[in-house]
């Protein structure tokens, strides 16, 4: 039998280890930062760049795609290898992937500060950035599939199973939830609208969850695990249950995330019972990792790599049992757009991800660089403080979410609410805002302690190079499977057949979700009333989309009672049928806005985004005086509506026409308004004159930003009509 020679690239695993560190800090300094915004709203006062709202999503690109990402790619690069017994099929793929990988990053942290957002949760990112990761991620899965064509080892084992998994499905959410409309090089309009973008949405935002953060780190779960522990995976069969079941399973439970809202009954439904059964093969991964470890306990105590891996699988053993618990309707009802949601996140980011991130590193970085780790001592105080920081970041943001709950839905023997106004509720949680960030910054020391000890380990230890292997080469054999040979170890050796039905798999659930949303005429009743947002409203629209208002504010009202005293009429779903994207929000830091338009006066939304304290003592918005002072851009108005048009937002060409015109109209109408307030005139007539003087151009205020903002706020819910009565101020 021939025995072949070759070597593991690990030049690229370093790369991806080096980029997982760097990012990992950043992205978790930049959430420690907006952590400390609910504590002192002004932080950065006057830099829009800085502001929660776009500083929001830029957090969650940057823990996900860049220091999950990396480290996922880390992994499969260095286990797929060594599984497969070959070296990646094209070194100049695997440095495509790392450094399009990179420059998508980058592009998202100079993009999202700035403002350029779909709003999608996860999906934010523009349409030209959408097809470079497209166009990444097909690089990256070229490059393993041929890896695995191959191969010299003939079955493929477990983690391969999930890379494959992870592969097909992320690649099918991404391009199906994409789909958008190009206005522009920096903006765009999702295909989908209201409730159909929502579904979409949901469909990809729950499964970028599962096929991103999970089945990769399963597959990791799966080699790096018994390599730590040096023990076999405790069963195989379970294996084959877990990952079948959890693909399968895993594609059809994103309407979870949409009960009691808008979307048709029987696919809240569907997300109900698949979440629930969801447990069952995510318990069934648990398991099979922690006891693999069976016999090894002696050497977790001691071996900081375990422990890390032990939490982190526990972590995910948490997560995934308080996922199908929260589809429970009547748990959904209390949790949804509470805080006990951001510590269910953050129990899976933080401990899951975040641990079995470390871990590796910690295992793989000493074995790349032929030494030991620097420093056993510091790895475990990083194990003890980044635990304590996970309790104190996960219980208080519990504790929250139990209280916001509570006195949301609390009512007085007369019927009216008891916390009738939204801040008193914010006003009660602030301790727990405080203990999340001090439980953020001990998690944030962690990982600094984890960057000096690996700095240290590789100044001690030698210089990367590609490790030489043998193996002999993959024989052919029958493609029929032998009378002693189970059907999945036939299956293990057929890999282009394999990654076929991980397809199908996948494919079932997201068709039976999406095709009938999309393809049946009567999914949304229309109501007559509603029309499409003049140019004014559209513009202020795309403006709130840019201040990432979204992240705090929901447009979605239940058919509670709490809520219908509290926000007005419940949603309806022809409400939304001209929304390119949908704007439901996921967290309510503030009140409601569906029902917003008219309550206040103009000059009241003028004066709460110059100085929300101002209006709502006790506030925690920032102020947005930019918006005050920036002219508006209107030009690209007609170049926006006629794509909406071509998604079928019903403007005619005299609309698209006269869209200046219109928008001028209405803008000093909201200007007349405002001079209704003194203390805007003065002020006004004041920056008019200080301009005239130092011989700066002046703006007049209908041409200004929060003119468009306020006439979209003062359209919302107006197009349908409510009891008087139901409407009871929030803020």
């Amino acid at each position: 039998m021939e025995v072949q020679q070759f070597y593991y690239d690990n030049k690229i695993v370093k790369k991806f280890l080096y980029a997982t560190i760097f990012w990992g800090v950043i992205g978790m300094v930049v959430g420690l930062l907006i952590a400390f915004m609910f504590l002192f709203p002004n932080l950065t006062d006057g830099v829009s760049w800085l502001s929660f709202g776009r500083l929001r999503p830029l957090h969650t690109n940057a823990v996900i795609f860049a220091f999950v990402g990396n480290s996922m790619f880390a992994g499969v690069y260095y286990s797929l290898q060594r599984l497969l017994k070959a070296r990646m099929f094209s070194d100049l793929l695997s440095n495509i992937n790392f450094w399009g990988w990179q420059l998508i990053i980058v592009a998202a942290a100079v993009t999202l500060p700035l403002g350029i957002t779909t709003s999608k949760e996860y999906a934010e990112l523009e349409w030209p950035i959408d097809i470079a990761i497209a166009l990444i991620w097909v690089a990256f899965g070229i490059n393993m599939i041929w890896t695995i064509l191959r191969r010299r080892q003939r079955h493929i084992y477990v983690a391969v199973w999930f890379y494959i998994a992870t592969f097909v499905t992320v690649a099918v959410l991404h391009i199906v939830n994409s789909i958008e409309m190009p206005v522009s090089a920096l903006k765009s309009y999702s295909a989908y609208s209201g409730v159909q973008d929502a579904l979409v949405q949901w469909w990809y935002g729950h499964n970028a969850v599962a096929f991103f953060l999970t089945t990769p780190f399963l597959g990791l779960m799966y080699y790096f695990v018994p390599k730590a522990a040096n023990r076999p995976v405790y069963s195989y069969r379970l294996s084959i249950v877990h990952f079948w079941s959890l693909i399968f399973i895993y594609i059809w439970a994103g309407p979870h995330h949409l009960l009691y809202s808008a979307l048709p009954d029987w696919a809240q439904n569907l997300g109900v019972a698949f979440s629930v059964m969801l447990i069952a093969p995510s318990w069934g991964g648990m398991i099979n990792g922690l006891l693999t470890l069976r016999g090894a306990w002696d050497k977790v105590r001691v071996d900081p790599v375990l422990k890390f891996m032990v939490v982190a699988i526990t972590g995910y053993g948490m997560a995934t049992f308080e996922g199908p618990m929260l589809s429970l309707k009547n748990v959904n009802a209390i949790a949804h757009f509470s805080d006990w949601i951001i510590a269910h996140v953050h129990v899976g980011a933080l401990a899951w991800n975040g641990f079995m991130a470390f871990g590796m590193i910690y295992w793989l970085v000493p074995k790349m660089f032929k030494t030991k780790l620097w420093s056993t001592a510091l790895a475990n105080f990083h194990f003890w403080i980044g635990t304590l920081g996970i309790i104190l970041y996960a219980l208080p943001m519990y504790v929250a979410g139990f209280v916001q709950a509570s006195m949301w839905k609390q009512f007085n023997p007369d019927g009216t609410l008891v916390y009738g106004n939204f801040l008193e509720t914010v006003e009660q949680i602030i301790p727990m805002y405080w203990m999340r960030a001090i439980g953020g910054t001990l998690y944030i020391v962690g990982m600094l302690i984890l960057v000096y000890n690996i700095i240290k380990t590789v100044k001690s230890g030698s210089k990367v190079t590609d490790d030489l292997a043998e193996a002999p080469a993959l024989e052919k054999v029958s493609k029929r499977r032998t009378a002693r040979e189970g059907y999945h170890t036939w299956l293990e050796r057929r890999p282009v057949k394999f990654t076929l039905y991980a397809t199908i798999a996948i494919l079932i659930g997201g068709a039976v979700q999406i095709i009938p949303s999309l393809m049946v005429d009567d999914y949304i009743p229309q109501i007559s009333s509603v029309k499409p947002y003049t140019p004014l409203e559209l513009e202020g629209r795309d403006l709130y989309i840019r201040e990432g208002c979204v992240s705090c504010h929901s447009q979605m009202i239940r058919p509670f009672r709490s809520e219908v005293e509290r926000y007005g009429e419940y949603s309806k779903a022809g409400e939304y049928v001209y929304d390119h994207p949908f704007l439901w929000g996921s967290k309510r830091t503030g009140p409601d806005l569906l029902r917003v338009g008219g309550k206040y006066s103009d000059n009241w939304h003028l004066n709460h985004f110059y100085d929300p304290q101002t209006t709502s003592a006790g506030s925690i918005m920032p102020s947005y005086k930019w918006l005050i002072n920036n002219k508006h851009d209107r030009s690209n108005i007609k170049a926006k509506m006629s794509a909406l048009v071509s998604l079928g937002v019903p403007y005619s060409e005299e609309d698209i026409e006269r869209a200046e015109e219109w928008m001028n109209d209405q803008a000093k109408q909201i200007e007349q308004n405002l001079y209704n307030d003194p203390d805007f005139v003065a002020a006004y007539e004041a920056d008019k004159e200080y301009s005239e003087e130092n011989g700066l151009e002046f703006v007049e205020m209908k041409d200004r930003e929060v003119v468009a903002i306020i006439a979209y706020l003062q359209r919302l819910g107006t197009d349908i009509k409510v009891k008087e009565g139901n409407l009871s101020k929030s803020e």
